[in-house]
């Protein structure tokens, strides 16, 4: 059965800026009471008195999601409205580096984000969901996680991570079909995340077009909430990366690298940064990380994606026209 957001209570991790601020008022706006967590109190604040200006009722919670107390805390707090509906899981941070001149230290924090972070988040609301019988979770993975990200390892593995958590906590809870546990996964997005992560290469980041606007995405996290399925894409890159990474993984992540070592030769140098790691941003409370062209170019990414993932469906038939059949004889077990 759909869900009426009217008024249903919405908990949202990573709700200081950008996907979790867009999410954030796009329930806001349909009646919820949505209940936002961040590091950033001053900016949870101003993102709580815009929900409420557009017609929601909101409170903020400041929550480390590392932190399972306080996680713990944050879904105590949301329950005492009287059930918890939905619970948004969205936070993520990044480091971008090669990985042997990352700091192992800034490897952890990025899985410890967005890896356990969202198992504490499931962690602590499922047994409310198990309690009153119904709920779903949401997690925000990206297209990250079906792809490789060269030069941001540890968020690839987060990534990754993340979906075989999904994926392994959908099949436990496969008896219980009133408990959702649902992933969205978005192409490149403009939101203030790039420049609030952490920089070791010294050069500064972007992300190529198209580049989706964050209320899409928050769009999208609305329509699961109110009728969930398991797997969401936003975004044609993200149907594009999937298959060239179905039909040839190792090409596709070299290809990639290559891009990107290209691309950071020819980048503005900038200082190297922690970024957001071990702080809270300072420029919280903004959706926008202006990363959108004026213009509505040809996207060369999802040209090359496509393209690959053309090649390499290609030269999968071709090996398989190729190869020799066997006969049942052929078959060792048999002989």
């Amino acid at each position: 059965m759909s869900l009426d957001l009217n008024n249903a209570v919405v908990v949202i991790t990573g709700a200081s800026s950008g996907i979790g601020q867009a999410t954030a008022e796009a329930f806001a706006r349909r009646g919820s009471k949505v209940v936002l967590a961040a590091r950033n109190g001053e900016a949870l604040d101003k993102v709580a008195q815009a929900c409420k200006c557009i017609g929601g009722d909101a409170i903020s919670v400041v929550t480390d999601v590392i932190d399972p107390a306080a996680v713990r805390a944050l879904a105590e707090k949301a329950n005492a409205l009287g059930r918890i509906d939905v619970w948004v899981s969205n936070v993520g941070v990044g480091a971008v580096g090669r990985f042997e001149e990352t700091p192992i230290e800034a490897h952890e924090q990025v899985i410890r984000a967005n890896l356990i972070g969202h198992m504490n988040d499931a962690h602590a609301v499922l047994p409310i969901f198990l309690k009153q019988g119904r709920g779903t979770f949401i997690n925000m993975i990206s297209l990250g996680g079906f792809a490789a990200a060269p030069f941001a390892t540890a968020y690839s593995a987060s990534k990754f991570g993340l979906r075989g958590f999904s994926e392994a906590l959908r099949a436990e809870l496969a008896d219980k079909p009133n408990i959702r546990i649902c992933d969205i996964y978005p192409a490149f997005v403009d939101t203030p995340g790039l420049s609030h992560g952490a920089n070791y290469v010294g050069r500064r980041v972007s992300a190529p077009p198209p580049v989706l606007d964050a209320r899409r995405v928050a769009e999208a996290v609305v329509k699961v909430a109110i009728s969930p399925r398991a797997t969401t894409t936003v975004g044609a890159v993200t149907t594009a990366t999937r298959l060239a990474h179905l039909l040839a993984p190792n090409l596709s992540a070299r290809v990639l690298g290559r891009l990107m070592a290209a691309y950071f030769e020819r980048a503005p140098r900038i200082a190297e940064s922690d970024g957001n790691l071990y702080r809270p941003s300072s420029d919280a409370a903004r959706i926008d990380g202006g990363l959108r062209s004026q213009h509505r170019l040809s996207a060369p990414l999802l040209l090359g994606l496509t393209a690959l993932a053309a090649v390499a469906l290609g030269a999968t038939v071709a090996s398989r026209i190729s190869r020799p059949r066997r006969g049942p004889s052929s078959s060792h077990w048999l002989s």
